[in-house]
């Protein structure tokens, strides 16, 4: 009965159970894929349905993994693609805690949009925020529910994901020269300017793009929006009489 409630897997050498972050990142990979096919598809054709589903099989999945992960659907299909890769093993107690997080997230964002659809910006940005920590660990193995853990819990956790818990003094490949830290800051200040202007200054295709431009206007930007929008009703009045 102890081994059966256990959670994680016991692996000789280490002292902790265990979970393959290989798998965990497969999983994170696929599920970034089914939300941004969800998201892409409310945005350019106006449809919640992918989005419904998708939010409903992510809620039920991360219960899964917080509970017994070893049954979890995307970790299982994430295990199909990498089985032949050699297990990269990492703390399983942080990440349960890493994927209570998004259990969390999940359910508030199941009610909204599944059983009481009611779409807005917040929970759009509810559901960026849940695709950019899939990204971070499936692109880059960050685990920021992993680096939560850690302050909140007194005993440090060990066996984290590339290492970082463990990692005191970094390699000289891991390094920064001052060229590339330049090269580093201002690809990071382009690519943030052009997301900024693909936002506010490209012509209003979708919905999405309207909400959120209006969202980053000034206050007088606001105010001569509405002044002019109400010019063009007075105007549309005047040619009707």
């Amino acid at each position: 009965m102890k081994e059966l409630f256990a959670y994680g897997e016991k692996v000789p050498g280490y002292d902790v159970r265990v979970l393959n972050e290989r798998e965990a990142r497969a999983a994170a990979a696929i599920l970034f894929v089914g939300a941004f096919l969800g998201l892409t598809n409310g945005v350019m054709l106006g449809t919640a349905v992918f989005s419904e589903y998708f939010v409903s099989f992510f809620a039920l999945d991360f219960t899964i993994r917080v509970i017994k992960p070893k049954y979890a659907p995307s970790l299982l299909l994430g295990r199909f693609f990498v089985q032949n890769q050699t297990p990269e093993y990492v703390g399983a107690e942080q990440k349960r805690f890493a994927w209570l997080l998004g259990m969390i997230l999940a359910w508030p964002m199941f009610y909204y949009l599944v059983i009481d659809f009611q779409p807005n910006p917040i929970k759009v940005l509810v559901c960026l925020i849940c695709m950019a920590l899939l990204f971070l660990e499936a692109a880059f193995s960050i685990c920021l529910g992993c680096k939560l853990f850690n302050i909140f819990k007194k005993e440090k956790a060990t066996n984290c994901p590339g290492g970082v818990c463990e990692m005191r003094v970094k390699e000289p490949i891991q390094r920064f020269s001052p060229v590339q830290k330049a090269i580093a800051i201002i690809t990071a200040l382009v690519m943030t300017y052009g997301a900024y202007a693909y936002m506010t200054k490209l012509p209003d295709r979708t919905s999405l793009t309207k909400k959120i431009k209006i969202m980053m206007m000034s206050d007088a930007e606001l105010k001569a929006l509405e002044e002019a929008e109400y010019q063009k009703e007075l105007e549309a009045f005047d040619k009707e009489e």
